[in-house]
């Protein structure tokens, strides 16, 4: 599955005219040549992923993000984004941040992105903790990945990370910038052409295939401490029951 030119003018239009009204004028042009397109492109990298990434196949109306901006608390009003965009997370992380697969397709360009992204506190410390350990290895998946041929494959951008270390490690940790980070991930850009090509779909599944193993392995981080903390919850548990109804010793 692929786009068409006309897919990429009504983005370019609606940079330029970011109103209700345009975008009403030609919503049967968003509803066929773009969101119809983006629902089958999804489908179609879904039918990939089963082999590699089966914890992330979702129905492709639950994967593909809307279009319309969040405008609630944010000083940009346009109420519309000006790109199509989908995130593949991991199955009972939906809610949460977890690792996960990313797509943005733009008359500019095509992101092929994964990783973690800005995740809730708990996890983020799970992650930094788990990067102070583990930081070797990750660090030897990130140099494998960035040297893929025909890849692409950069770190993706982190605005957010602390310029000290936080709370609770060491100045002189040797993770230093993945502890200090808030996302982790990597991306791969492709030229805008690459919108019109009957390739489309396996470039970016082609992509998602390699970068799994790193996806697999941010995620086994959060899923062996949430089960480390479900087992200490339940011990406790079991302790204040089998405690219940016995005199005190003094």
């Amino acid at each position: 599955m692929h786009f068409t030119s006309e897919a990429m003018k009504f983005l370019r239009g609606l940079a330029r005219n970011n109103d209700r009204e345009w975008f009403e004028a030609r919503r049967d042009v968003y509803e066929r040549a773009l969101k119809a397109p983006m629902l089958a492109l999804v489908d179609e990298i879904n039918a990939a992923m089963v082999e590699f990434a089966p914890e992330h196949v979702r129905p492709p109306h639950k994967v593909v993000m809307r279009i319309y901006r969040d405008i609630r608390f944010s000083p940009n009003k346009q109420p519309y984004k000006t790109h199509l965009a989908a995130w593949w997370a991991r199955r009972g992380m939906e809610k949460t941040s977890g690792g996960g697969f990313y797509l943005q397709i733009s008359p500019q360009q095509v992101m092929v992105a994964a990783g973690v992204y800005m995740p809730e506190r708990e996890q983020l410390l799970t992650i930094r903790r788990w990067m102070s350990a583990h930081h070797e290895s990750y660090r030897a998946s990130l140099k494998k990945l960035l040297k893929a041929r025909g890849a692409g494959f950069e770190l993706s951008d982190d605005a957010e990370a602390l310029t000290r270390m936080p709370k609770g490690f060491a100045k002189d940790d040797p993770a230093d910038e993945l502890v200090r980070a808030k996302s982790w991930g990597v991306r791969s850009l492709l030229p805008a052409e690459a919108v019109l090509e009957t390739t489309l779909s396996r470039e970016i599944a082609r992509r998602f295939r390699m970068v799994a193993p790193l996806i697999d392995t941010l995620n086994g981080a959060i899923l062996h401490r949430e089960d480390d903390a479900a087992s200490e919850r339940s011990m406790s548990g079991s302790m204040s029951g089998s405690m219940s109804g016995r005199k005190p010793l003094f």
